[in-house]
């Protein structure tokens, strides 16, 4: 008899491998997939992050998971079975309100990984002196995530700035030729500044955690 493959087969052991467990990606999944995953994470110890999540799927997810938590903005829903270190070093960035939604997978993602996140939002380089004048923060930070849609620029501003990673991330936000996010993906994949790295277009959970990855990484804790 053909064994029976599971259509839900969560990676438990990611956290000793990689330091920080499976997020669980929300798109596609049916009502029953997602009852299955939120009851084999009834007794985790871990925190558990659900990405890409709309209201409807969270309400069947907290059902089960009764300390389960929405953060509308971020898409994102999670449970936190630690207590966060509050590892300080992570600023997150935009250009604009509009790229907010990113910004904040970005940071959710980040806090619970255990950092505290500077919040930064509405400081692109149309009003230049917004950004500038929060110089010092930035220059205090160990991982920037900018994100910017539009023609992209702010990621190798905010790199001619300061000295630690920058972690920049184009939107899928803007008018015409911006082509639903390519044109800023250029713009900072052709970066002028040093230290530049680029994300996939809206990809703000790689962002979040790339720059929590390398906060824990300086205060040992990278597993």
């Amino acid at each position: 008899m053909k064994k029976e493959i599971p259509e839900v087969n969560l990676d438990k052991e990611r956290s000793v491998r990689t330091g920080f467990s499976e997020v669980i990606y929300c798109p596609g999944k049916s009502d029953e997939q997602l009852e299955n995953i939120a009851s084999s994470l009834t007794s985790s110890t871990e925190n558990v992050l659900f990405s890409r999540i709309v209201e409807r799927q969270y309400e069947i997810i907290a059902k089960i998971l009764r300390d389960a938590k929405y953060y509308e903005k971020a898409r994102m829903a999670g449970i936190r079975r630690q207590e966060s270190p509050g590892w300080k070093g992570v600023a997150v960035v935009t250009a604009g309100s509009s790229d907010v939604p990113v910004a904040e997978e970005a940071a959710v993602t980040a806090e619970y990984m255990g950092c505290d996140v500077l919040r930064l939002y509405d400081v692109g380089v149309a009003g230049l002196h917004r950004l500038l004048s929060h110089a010092e923060e930035l220059q205090a930070a160990h991982a920037i995530v900018a994100v910017a849609g539009m023609e992209g620029a702010l990621p190798t501003v905010v790199g001619g700035l300061v000295s630690c990673p920058v972690i920049a991330v184009p939107t899928s936000v803007g008018y015409g030729v911006n082509l639903g996010g390519i044109a800023p993906l250029l713009t900072m994949l052709n970066s002028c500044a040093l230290g530049v790295t680029v994300v996939n277009i809206d990809n703000g959970l790689g962002a979040g955690y790339t720059a929590a990855s390398i906060v824990r990484g300086i205060y040992g804790a990278s597993k």
